[in-house]
């Protein structure tokens, strides 16, 4: 093995935090690309010397220095060199906690920048004020808290002014959507997607990558129907109890926090009855999916979320053929998945409020049977000798029929 290897980043920082081990990612000192080439390892990196182990495919990165070039966080200057320390290319990183080497020969943690204490103490540090050139690096934050909140972090105050500076200096204008989208995705798969929008609205970044779902912080709601009051907090609630009943689906975790989107744009008069928000949360969840690029099926069942979650709420008071327009307008008998996703984003909103986390919603289940009773109906059965429109006349008839009979009216 040429150069001298070390464990680095996530790896280290999840063995110090007792977590299962993911990805494992090297950097090597003291190498060139040539010295890697000839032991037997694949180049992949183009910008920078990445190589993959030829037994393991394990990433080998060679140590590496960066420098500011540009705006953004595509702008800067990457410099590989045998004369590269491992505690230069440490010092590049964004937390002291992913700023952590272990020696591959001898076992021992490098830790230049006081990781390991930040991890014991609980709290997300920046490594040095490197960090401000990278916008990118304030939503990394945000979905660190997102995955780390529950197990006690917090983060620095001086890591927190240093983001707020980058937000006020308009750096996060340069992050791309695709980039946006692949954060606040992660953060969406992570126990506590709550901490994310916190750690963005205390940064003063929720109002520019998400303002959608900013504006709804401050609006009330009734008391009786909403404890917590304010919309904001109601969609951070939403969101942890997706997070719980389907962990590591950011699709179901997209629908929940862009459910409510509407409750921001009810007149003030109205407040804080929300009368047709449902329809009014349509164009502000279209333009926030056109702009993130989010993909097609987070947006049809976000779509379908907004529109339906009250009647799916009032199931139990809809008559049988209401129940079968439901599950048309939720194009069920083609996509028989979206049911149970809709079933779960609704029990997650009815539960996401303050001391109804373990509310009951017998809705979820009920919504499903009843669309397994229609979904079994088959045209051959209902529409024999029938053609054109009468076949499907038929269909709905007999699904009615159904949805009856489950209930017991058959």
């Amino acid at each position: 093995m040429p150069g001298r290897t070390y464990l680095v980043g996530g790896a280290v920082r999840d063995e110090l935090l007792g977590l299962p081990p993911g990805d494992r990612d090297f950097v090597v000192v003291g190498a060139t690309p040539e010295a890697m080439l000839d032991a037997g390892f694949r180049q992949v990196g183009r910008d920078f010397p990445v190589f993959l182990h030829p037994d393991t495919g394990e990433e080998h990165a060679l140590a590496r220095t960066e420098r500011k070039s540009g705006a953004g966080y595509t702008g800067f200057i990457v410099h590989a060199a045998p004369d590269v320390t491992l505690e230069e290319d440490l010092a590049r990183r964004d937390f002291t906690l992913n700023a952590i080497a272990r020696d591959e020969a001898t076992g021992a943690l490098i830790d230049p920048f006081g990781g390991a204490a930040d991890i014991q103490a609980r709290v997300l540090r920046h490594v040095g004020p490197a960090f401000v050139e990278d916008p990118l690096r304030v939503l990394r934050a945000a979905r660190f808290m997102a995955r780390f909140a529950p197990l006690g972090f917090s983060i620095a105050p001086e890591t927190m002014a240093l983001m707020r500076t980058m937000v006020e200096g308009g750096e996060l204008a340069t992050l791309t959507p695709e980039r946006v989208w692949q954060e606040l995705a992660r953060a969406l798969r992570s126990p506590a997607p709550s901490a994310f929008l916190r750690t963005l609205r205390e940064a003063g970044a929720l109002a520019v990558v998400l303002p959608e779902v900013d504006a709804l912080y401050g609006v009330p709601q009734r008391a009786e129907y909403h404890p917590e009051v304010d919309t904001g907090v109601h969609v951070e609630l939403v969101c942890d109890v997706a997070a719980r009943l389907a962990p590591g689906d950011d699709l179901i975790g997209f629908v929940a926090l862009t459910h409510d989107l509407g409750k921001a744009l009810t007149p003030v008069d109205e407040l804080p009855r929300h009368v047709m928000h449902e329809q009014r949360g349509l164009p502000p969840l279209r333009a926030l999916a056109d702009r993130l690029k989010v993909p097609n099926a987070h947006r049809q069942l976000a779509e379908i979320a907004c529109r339906e979650h009250l009647n799916v709420h009032r199931l139990f008071e809809l008559n049988d053929a209401t129940v079968l327009k439901l599950l048309e307008r939720c194009d069920a008998f083609r996509q028989p998945a979206r049911i149970a996703q809709l079933g779960v984003v609704c029990e997650a909103d009815k539960r996401g409020r303050t001391g109804l986390e373990s509310a009951p919603y017998p809705q979820r289940a009920e919504l499903e049977r009843l669309h397994a009773a229609a979904f079994a109906v088959k045209a051959g059965d209902v529409a024999a000798g029938l053609s054109g429109p009468a076949v499907g006349e038929a269909m709905r008839k007999a699904r009615v029929q159904a949805i009856a009979q489950a209930r017991g009216k058959g």
